[in-house]
């Protein structure tokens, strides 16, 4: 259905942007950001951080390599998760762009989940 193209397209613009927005912040060093960060134990890694994050944003925003990137964007977002759990604050905002990757990329390319549609 073109429709789901169009919607995959779209999730996985808008969280490869947000992903880009949030590396993008980490190279500023807002201080906002680089306290949080500091404070999450990840003094002198905010440019490694940064750099992880971007690439698999651009991975993912790119169609010959999205699969290798929504692998990448789970596992950081995945550590983003943990990271605030361990920490006590709110993990909502790394799971809802987590599901917001993963809706798109099933959306777009629904031979992503084939387990699930697939008899054994």
């Amino acid at each position: 259905m073109k429709w789901h193209r169009t919607a995959g397209n779209v999730l996985i613009f808008l969280g490869g942007l947000a992903l880009i927005g949030s590396a993008s912040a980490k190279f500023a060093q807002v201080p906002q950001v680089v306290s949080e960060l500091n404070g999450f134990g990840f003094q002198g890694k905010l440019m490694l951080i940064a750099t992880g994050e971007a690439l698999s944003a651009l991975l993912l925003l790119v169609p010959p390599t999205r699969s290798i990137g929504v692998l990448l964007v789970s596992g950081l977002l995945g550590g983003a998760i943990a990271t605030h759990m361990q920490h006590g604050q709110s993990y909502v905002g790394p799971a809802g762009l987590l599901v917001l990757v993963w809706l798109g990329t099933w959306l777009r390319h629904p031979e992503t989940l084939w387990s699930l549609t697939y008899p054994r």
